[in-house]
Parts: structure tokens; sequence; C-alpha cells
């Protein structure tokens, strides 16, 4: 809400209040002055109450619930506003003890007392909320036990009006303390715009319990009326809570570190509930040994703190397993994030090993490539001499041969060093895939199949065309290796969509692998001597990091091997479509 509109409902507020009090010391009693005190009242509750809802119904989190609880204390108090009305106006009876409606003007305390528990200035998250309802609901009990304990004896049991009123208004002051001391303390501690709200929290209901108390004094001695000057302070804790309430909806919902040790804090509702449970057995042997009202009240009070403790004990053993379920959930993902960090650490390994490996490699690669393009040129030209021994250009032939194999290895040097700078563009994966499957089945066995299955309509991705189709040919090669190594097999190759990324799966029939954890590592290599360098996976694993998707290799519980190649979707570019 804008300040203009604050500043109007102040203005008005205060001029309600105003006009009461001129009203309330020139007017005698009377019912026309009655019915404006009720009406006035009830009118204000009414504004606190919904104004509090409006507050719950935009807000989220623990300040939802603070204001919900706010929402049931004023709403509550209203009721009792309007039972009173009702009693004063209608049936216009005596304002004598016991008056039915104590208990609701008694009870409306307590969410408010519940809601200072939730704590709505921490950030959100800080304390579980089913937890803070627990304590709400243990809380509520209690001071219904309290009320039932010390006041409903002397309405029901043993009928005695001035116990009544004495045991009520000691119940009533207890009670607004505790408020009163919890407000204060948050009041205090607190910074940022919460402590504002606290501040007009704090004095609106000390007014409030001034004028409960001023008006009880006067019931006492028999001279209060509805609407008369006593009612003045307390119309105007009631404007005060509308304002407050109106105030706090433009106030931010979150409050990152605006406590002082919130940790050392937020633990007071719990202890105020053990506090509450302690006291029943506390409260039932003092009613039994130290209390001198007659036996039918003692016995009704043991009764009343057996059942309480009933009740009581059933809400903390639910407490009790909503907090195991809470730890035990915290447990679980601790260990899950264990996991993630120890895997994690793993790939960070394995890339400072590529990473330094990549440039060591590098730089001997190009200083093998100097002298060995010199060994090819002579070798080649040595053999093509027709005057040279048959034997020398054998030789030749020889060397050349073997120049040519260090060539194609300082070839997969070069290219797990990742020297060739990727040349990225948009990309079907399909037809790559599709392309490198076309080339490998020219030398395909007779007991080896490749079973193709792609998935229509892919997003497109971005990459180096030469380098994917390196990926797929290289992962198929070594799958057709493995099959014929079993005797035959299928491979199966498979292309889909799964979230934000393109997958690729080559999942094999034949032997599986042998170390999936070292598959990926440079110079790892399962083949005969001169088959392989052990390099190919490895400058795969370059390949898809590079292009910001992962590749990752396992054993199928069936057999064989499964590679998994993730690369992510080509992100659109909406200012350039924009543009045109």
């Amino acid at each position: 809400m804008d300040n203009s509109r604050i500043r109007w409902w102040v203005l008005s507020s205060s001029l309600m209040v105003l006009a009461h009090a001129v009203i309330s010391f020139t007017l005698p009693e009377s019912t026309g002055l009655k019915a404006f005190g009720n009406i006035l009242q009830s009118a204000l509750l009414l504004a606190a109450t919904l104004a509090m809802w409006e507050n719950a119904r935009v807000s989220r989190a623990n300040v939802r619930a603070f204001w919900w609880m706010m929402t049931a204390g004023c709403g509550l108090w209203f009721a009792a506003q309007l039972l009173w009305t009702y009693r004063d106006m209608f049936l216009r009876q005596e304002l004598l003890d016991p008056y039915l409606g104590d208990v609701w003007f008694f009870l409306h305390v307590v969410p408010m007392i519940a809601a200072l528990g939730l704590q709505p200035h921490l950030p959100h998250g800080h304390r579980p909320l089913r937890l803070g309802y627990l304590e709400f609901v243990l809380l509520m009990l209690w001071w219904v036990y309290l009320y039932l304990f010390f006041v409903v004896p002397w309405q029901y049991v043993s009928y005695s009006s001035e116990l009544y009123g004495y045991s009520y208004n000691i119940l009533d002051v207890a009670e607004k303390l505790v408020f009163v001391v919890g407000v204060g303390i948050l009041w205090v501690k607190v910074r940022g715009p919460w402590k504002r709200i606290y501040a007009h929290l704090f004095g609106a209901f000390f007014l409030y319990m001034l004028s409960s108390q001023l008006i009880n004094w006067e019931l006492d001695v028999g001279h209060y009326y509805t609407g008369g000057r006593f009612d003045v302070p307390l119309v105007a804790s009631m404007a005060w809570f509308v304002i407050l309430a109106l105030w706090a909806r433009g106030a931010p919902q979150s409050a990152e570190a605006e406590v002082k040790g919130a940790a050392r804090h937020e633990i007071w509702p719990s202890r105020l509930a053990m506090i509450a449970i302690l006291s029943i057995p506390g409260l039932a042997l003092w009613a039994l040994y130290g209390s001198s009202a007659p036996e039918k009240v003692r016995d009704y009070r043991v009764l009343v703190s057996l059942g309480a403790m009933f009740v009581l004990g059933a809400i903390v053993f639910l407490k009790q397993y909503l907090l195991d379920r809470e730890l035990l959930a915290l447990l679980h993902a601790s260990e899950e994030s264990v996991e993630n960090l120890k895997s994690l650490q793993k790939q960070l390994v394995h890339s400072e090993k590529m990473a330094a490996l990549g440039q060591l490699v590098a730089g001997a690669a190009h200083e093998i490539n100097n002298p060995l393009t010199a060994v090819l040129g002579y070798s080649e030209m040595l053999a093509a001499q027709e005057d040279a021994p048959a034997e020398a250009r054998g030789l030749a032939g020889k060397i050349h041969s073997q120049g040519r194999r260090i060539k194609t290895l300082v070839s997969d040097l070069l290219s797990f060093a990742k020297q060739s700078p990727a040349e990225k563009m948009r990309l079907d994966i399909n037809s790559i895939v599709t392309k490198a499957v076309q080339l490998r089945e020219l030398n395909l066995g007779g007991n080896i199949r490749i079973d193709l299955k792609t998935e229509g309509g892919l997003p497109i991705v971005r990459g180096d065309a030469n380098q994917i189709l390196q990926v797929c040919f290289h992962i198929v090669g070594n799958a057709m290796d493995a099959l014929q190594e079993a005797g035959g097999g299928v491979l199966l190759v498979r292309t889909k969509r799964e979230g934000p990324n393109v997958v690729l799966e080559f999942a094999d029939t034949g032997p599986g692998l042998a170390e999936p954890s070292r598959i990926f590592d440079p110079f790892y290599s399962t083949k005969a001597l001169g088959k392989g360098t052990g390099l190919g996976l490895s400058a795969c694993y370059g390949i898809v990091q590079e292009h910001g998707g992962q590749i990752f290799a396992w054993n199928r519980p069936e057999g064989g091997a499964t590679f998994r190649v993730e690369l992510p979707i080509a992100q659109t570019e909406p200012a350039v479509v924009a543009a045109r």
C-alpha cells in the first residue's frame, strides 16, 4: 500500500479515536453511547482482521503463516467483541463474573503468541513450518489447559465469582505479558523493516494490555460501561492494529540477515513448548498437595492435568516423528551431496590431467612432425629409385610404412591435445550419426549388425561436424572390434532428446568394458600391441567436453557396453530474430 493511502488511514483512525474521546468525556452513560462504542470497536476489529487476512493472502512461506496467525487472533477478538455487543445491547445483562465470552477474550492472544514463534523475519526455509505449527498447537492447548485448570473450576465445579475474577485476571495478565516480552525481544534483536513492524506491534499490544487491565479493574468496582472514557485507550489500540496491518502490506516479505544470533534465538518457541509440557505434572502435584481448594476442585484439576498430558504427549510424539523424518531427509541429502562432490572431484582431476597431458603431447607432437616429414620424404625418394638395390628399396618401403604409422600416431596426439580449432555451426545429429554408421558398415563382418534408431524432429545442436563425426566413428569402431572378438553381435545406435540435451547412445552385446572408470584415461587400451594407441576415447572425451556436453560409459547388466553422449541443444538468438 502506498504512503498516501497509509496516511489517509492513519488520519481517519486518529479522527475516530479523537471523536470517541470527545463523545465519551462529554456524554453521560446511555444506550446510544453504548451502541456507538460497540459498533466502533467491532468495526475496527473487523478492519484489522481483514487487513491481516489480505497480508496473509499476498505473502509467502513463514510470513504468510505469521499473518494467518495474526488474522486468527484478531478474528477471535472480533468474535468475542460481537458476543459482548450482543450481551450488552440485546440481552442487556449485567456485566458480572463469570462471563461466557471471557474464554474468547482470553484465547485470542494465543495465535498471536504462536505467530511470534514462527519468526517471519528469518529467511524463507530457515525453520520447517510444520514444526512451527505443532508448536502453535502445543501452546494453544497449554493455554486452554491453564484456563481449564485455574478459571473453569470456579465457574462450573465450585462456583465463586470472586475467585473466578481473580484467577481470570491473573492468567490474562500472564498471557499478555508473555506476548509483550516476546515481541519486545524481537523488536530489540531484529534489524530492517521487521523491526518497525515489531515496534508497532509492541506499542499497539502494550496499550491494549494496559487498557484491558484498566477495564477489568473498573468492572470489579462497577464503574465501567461500553463507550465510556475507559474505552479510549482500548479504541486507540484497535486503531493501531489496523494501521500496523495496512503499513506492513508494503513491507518486504524476506529479510536476509536481519537478526543477530538467529541460530541462538530461533529455538525459543521449542523451549516454551517444552516448559509448557513439563509444567503440567508440576501443576497436578500442586493441586494434590499444595492447594487449599475444595476436594472436588482438586480432583477436577488432576483429571484435567492427566488429559492434557495424554493429548500434549501425543503431539510431542508426532513432532518427534516429523523431526526424525526431517533429519533422515537431511542425512540422505548430505550423502547424495558427498557422492556428487566425489564425482565432481574425479571429473576435475581427470580434466586437469587431460589439460596438462595435452600441453605436453602437443609440444612433443610438433617436435616429432618436423623430422618425421623428412624421414617420409627421403624414404619415399629412396624407394622410387630404380637403380637402387632391391633390398634397399624394400627397407626404404618399410621405413616409409613405419613412418606413416608414426604420423597417424602424431595425428591422434594432436587431436587428443585439441590443437585443431573447432569450427562450430548448427548441426543435425541424425545425419552425422547416420553417416558414421554408413562408413563403418562398409567393412562390416557377417555376424555383426548395426541397428540404427533415430528420433525424428531432433533439435539442432551447435558444434564442429568433423569432430562430432570423429566421436561417433570412433565409438562405433570400438564396438565393432569388441563384437568381432565376441564372434558377432548387435550394436544399437539411438538418438533422442532428454530435457535440454540431445542424447546419443551406443549399446553393444559384446564382452563389455574391463575397467569402465578408466576408459577415458589417456594411453589406456585393452587392444593388442600395435592395434591402438589408447588416445581415441580420450580425444572423444575432450571433444565432447569442448562442446559443453558429457560422455559416459558403463557395462550393461545383460552384457555388453553402453556409451552415452549428451550434447546441449543450440540456443536460439531472439535478439537477431527480433531485429529482422
